[in-house]
């Protein structure tokens, strides 16, 4: 019925990645879990132990800041800009 898929790429100043989400059929801005997982992913498959990985989406620059510890991670944030992107009203 449809599928999340993001694709990573590893850069000199951190990961780029697209992301294509379900239910919208197609490729969004970004994808806060998608990037998250990405690097985590990221920091198991080269062993490494970062404090940050900035990550490059197409609605922006985020980082991912966490601690890893014996068996995972922790203190796990998503951090970057916050902007309203639409504002509207509803009718009662």
């Amino acid at each position: 019925e449809g599928i999340n898929v993001n694709f990573v790429e590893i850069a000199e100043t951190g990961l780029l990645i697209g992301t294509y989400e379900r239910g919208v059929e197609g490729e969004t801005l970004a994808c806060g879990t998608g990037v998250t997982a990405a690097a985590l992913a990221y920091q198991e498959a080269t062993q490494k132990s970062l404090p940050k990985i900035e990550v490059q989406a197409k609605g922006g620059v985020m980082q991912v800041k966490s601690k890893k510890n014996a068996v995972g991670y922790e203190q796990i944030w998503l951090c970057g800009p916050s902007i309203r992107v639409y504002s509207g009203t509803f009718p009662l």
